[in-house]
Formats: structure tokens, sequence, C-alpha cells
């Protein structure tokens, strides 16, 4: 089976990979439409914990059915659903404790692509069909669908933790992909202003339509400063965190509010050592400010409301894919595309024709 692999760090390549085997509550599916993620980018190029050897690389997918496990209930072959990007084991003891992210070891729920062999192959199995896969509704586009698995959820997952209030004023850092369904997301939840930060005007124009109010950018000063200005010393009640090194952390920790202002982390921090809390803007320890460091809400049920959120129209995903390419064998092409991304680029589709 032809699959798209890590076959050492920092070497991707085509590899003859085993068949996935069925088994009684998964399903065997073929892709339709792929796109590769920064994620993806960062476990080629970015070192990170070992992998297996000839790891099928890709966890943003929408895919066909195939077969399916004697145990599953709600999927039959022949359908095209939305796979999501996290997919936790939710028959572990924690899922119980409210952990569906971290169940039983880190990084639990981040299987595809890391843990097991991904989605850019001829075929995967996903373990679990009935409680992983989710039903795409009727008028819901691919591109749509293809961005709610992971950039719109984990977009909206930033969003979330940032415990935004109608009226609220919040900052983006960084309006790539995760950024823009933050700001979207944020616009939802009754934030009345919305600053995203970024420079790229395909980014800037996009962050627009999802509802920001203001951009700024480095280029224009200290990003911290040209918030405080601009509320007046108090900074922002929320700060969302999708993307920048580690100097990020500690700027959202000096721009957001004494008292009750919330920091959301969705950002992929690389390599090893510490990232920086500000003592002064931190209060000593003694601030107020509320730290979320997450990772993406998965599951089938969680996928299935971001997709009903397209389907009436409060989102469109889809205006982010700006690059799309056809075949299974143009996987590696959109994974440079991502890696280097040239300055028209937000996503890129690979429709498995």
């Amino acid at each position: 089976m032809k699959a798209f692999v890590l076959k050492k760090p920092g070497v991707v390549g085509w590899h003859d990979a085993p068949e996935p085997s069925l088994v009684p509550y998964g399903a065997i599916l073929a892709p339709v439409a792929m796109t590769p993620c920064s994620s993806d980018v960062h476990t080629v190029y970015g070192g990170g914990s070992p992998k297996a050897p000839n790891l099928i690389l890709g966890h943003e997918c929408v895919a066909r059915i195939l077969e399916v496990g004697d145990q599953v209930r709600d999927f039959s072959p022949g359908e095209v659903v939305a796979v999501p990007a996290i997919t936790p084991d939710w028959r572990a003891l924690a899922i119980q404790e409210g952990n569906d992210r971290h169940a039983g070891k880190p990084f639990s729920g981040h299987q595809l692509g890391r843990t097991q062999p991904g989605v850019f192959a001829e075929r995967f199995l996903i373990p679990d069909a009935d409680t992983t896969l989710a039903k795409i509704p009727q008028g819901v586009t691919l591109e749509q669908a293809l961005m709610c698995v992971d950039t719109m959820t984990t977009g909206f997952t930033g969003a979330e933790y940032a415990d935004i209030k109608a009226g609220d004023t919040v900052v983006v850092l960084g309006i790539g992909p995760i950024g823009l369904m933050a700001v979207a997301g944020a616009a939802h939840m009754g934030a009345a202003r919305i600053i995203g930060v970024g420079t790229r005007p395909v980014c800037v124009d996009l962050a627009r339509e999802y509802g920001a109010t203001d951009v700024i950018s480095y280029r224009d000063g200290d990003v911290v400063e040209q918030v405080l200005d601009m509320t007046d010393g108090l900074g922002a009640d929320g700060v969302i965190i999708c993307g920048g090194g580690d100097e990020v952390f500690t700027q959202a920790v000096d721009m957001v509010r004494y008292g009750i202002g919330t920091v959301s982390n969705v950002n992929y921090y690389g390599g090893t050592g510490s990232i920086g809390y500000p003592k002064f803007s931190g209060g000593r320890g003694m601030a107020g400010k509320t730290i979320h460091m997450e990772l993406a809400r998965g599951g089938r049920a969680r996928i299935e409301r971001m997709l009903k959120m397209v389907q009436y129209r409060r989102v469109d995903p889809g205006k982010m894919v700006t690059h799309r390419l056809h075949g299974l064998d143009k996987v590696e092409e959109a994974l440079e595309l991502m890696h280097h991304k040239p300055k028209d680029l937000v996503k890129v589709m690979v429709q498995n024709d």
C-alpha cells in the first residue's frame, strides 16, 4: 500500500506500507481530501519525541469508508465522513475524569500520524468509528469539512479556554489558519473588540472577514505596547496564542489584564527547555492571571458541532483553502508548501481523485 512516511528526522518519502487490519469497533477508510498541518511540519523538521520507523504522516482528512467492523453501529461502507485530528480512546478510564486529550499518557488523544499510522496513505484505520468519525451535513463542502477536523476545532478551543464574555477585548497572537479560527470563535463567543497580530496580507484580510476589529504588526512597534496603548493601559481581557516562538508566551502575560485576564495557548513550542514567565507583569506570582495550555478538542460530537456551525452559516472555514492539488502523490508538495509558507498561502487541500 502506498503511503507518505517519515523515514527519519527531516526526511520524508513514499513507502510500501502494510495494509491496515480491521478491528471490531473500527473502520478502514480511503482519503478523499487531505491537508498537511503545521504540526506535520514540526514532526518532520522540528524534532520532538522519537517516532516509529516509516511512520505514516497526516491527521487532517475527509475520507470514504471502505469497511466497518462487526461492532460498528452508525456508519456504513461508502459514506464520506470527516476524520477528527484528535482521536482519543473514549473507552479509557481517565475519560470519565474529563481528561479526554491526555488519558493514560500525555497526548494520547493525538494519535494519528504520531503514535499510530496517519491518513496520508491509500487506506488507513480508525480503531473506534462510532466515537470518532463525524457525519458531514448536507450542503457542507469538502473544503469546509476538511477545515473543521483540526483547524477550526483548534482555533475554537483557543477561544473557549480564553473565558470570553460579551463585550470583552481579545487579542489573537498569530493569525495563520488556527488564529483565523480563533478570531471567528472569539467573535461568536461575544468578544466586542478582537485584535489580531500578524502581517501576511492574505491572513489580515481573512482575519477582518472572520471578525477582527483591529490588526496590528510587530513591524509597527512592540506588540505589547501597542495593545496596552489601545486599551488605555489595562490590557486585554483574553489573549489567545496561536503562533510564534517562545517569546509570544511572555508577550501574552504582559498584555493580559490583572485580576481577571486569561491567556489561552494552543500554540506549539518546539524543542526543550523552558518558556519564560515574566515576574513583573506576572505580579511576582500574584497577578491573578489565568493560563490555559491546551491541545485541541476532538472526537465525533465535537467535530459534528463544528460542522453544524458551518451548515447553518455561522462561519465558513473553507475560505482558508487558498491552494488545491490533485492526487495522493501531491501530499509531498503540499507539505513543502506548508513548510515554506508562500505569501498567498493559508491552507492547501489535496483532493484524492
